[in-house]
């Protein structure tokens, strides 16, 4: 069934990415990549933090409920709110300024999924990393735009997708997050945009945003199409559950290289949009610093 996102943040991010549920301090954070600024919003859609950064920004994971790990382009850094002052925890290809961070997520054992990019999403030049417990390691590599980083319920499975095409899923170890087995092909559909960012509900059906396909989709654990949501603008670039039962469905989207007719045909671009949903998210575990 069809169903149709509302607007909850009317935002205007240039490229909207990123979005997490903090359940310690009750806020959806999310990123306007291409402005350098994290942003927050209480359960009623008021924006309350906008923290600009010196280079760009993608993803986050909770630390706790003073401080973030904030994926900036060539480092992981500690972000403090009390202080609003930020230091570095591991350098993520410091020697490759051509290349920023993009979609990220934290897996279950509490390692964070880093994917990396060109700067004009030059092809190939790409990778993903793995922080836990103070170890960083490339675990795929070679690859254009990486998206729809997230993890089944029990930890035991990853998805990817590199440049929007086919979802993949491999084999994870639940204990380190790590990845064990080979990538395989998982879901691909023509005519409703390409795979970007994804998140996973509590029945491990993997909810995936569409960019230039005005969508999100809800894909069930052995590959199927199970639900299509419209959403009122065209590049949906991620999705996050949140709010007091996780039955919130968070969507960033973006405006980024839209022509003037384009915006004045969705001039909410670049917001956050909204759908309450019957089957609850999972929590984002915290990072395992």
């Amino acid at each position: 069934m069809n169903r149709k996102a509302e607007l909850f943040v009317d935002c205007r991010c240039e490229l909207g990415e990123g979005p997490f549920w903090h359940p310690l301090l009750g806020r959806l954070f999310w990123f306007d990549i291409l402005n350098q600024t994290m942003l927050s919003a209480n359960d009623a859609g008021h924006i309350v933090d906008r923290i600009t950064f010196k280079d760009t920004v993608s993803a986050a994971a909770v630390i706790d409920e003073n401080a973030l790990a904030v994926t900036q382009s060539g480092t992981l850094l500690r972000y403090d709110f009390r202080t609003d002052t930020s230091s570095p925890i591991v350098e993520v290809e410091a020697d490759i300024p051509g290349n920023r961070t993009n979609d990220s997520r934290v897996d279950r054992a509490g390692g964070f999924w880093i994917g990396t990019m060109g700067r004009r999403a030059e092809h190939g030049v790409g990778n993903v990393y793995h922080y836990r417990a103070g170890v960083l390691n490339r675990i795929i590599s070679g690859i254009t735009i990486p998206n729809s980083i997230c993890f089944s319920p029990d930890g035991r499975t990853a998805y990817f997708t590199d440049a929007g095409a086919m979802i993949k899923k491999c084999s994870v170890d639940p204990e380190t997050g790590m990845p064990i087995g080979d990538w395989e092909d998982f879901f691909a559909i023509e005519g409703i945009g390409g795979a970007d960012g994804s998140v996973v509900d509590s029945e491990g059906f993997v909810w995936n945003a569409r960019w230039n396909g005005s969508a999100v989709l809800r894909i069930s654990p052995d590959g199927r199409l199970d639900r299509v949501v419209d959403v009122p603008v065209s590049r949906v670039s991620c999705p996050a559950f949140g709010g007091k039962d996780y039955k919130t469905l968070f969507l960033t989207t973006a405006r980024e290289h839209m022509t003037p007719e384009e915006l004045e045909r969705e001039p909410q671009a670049g917001s956050i949009f909204a759908i309450e949903v019957d089957v609850p998210g999972i929590p984002e575990p915290a990072i395992r610093l």
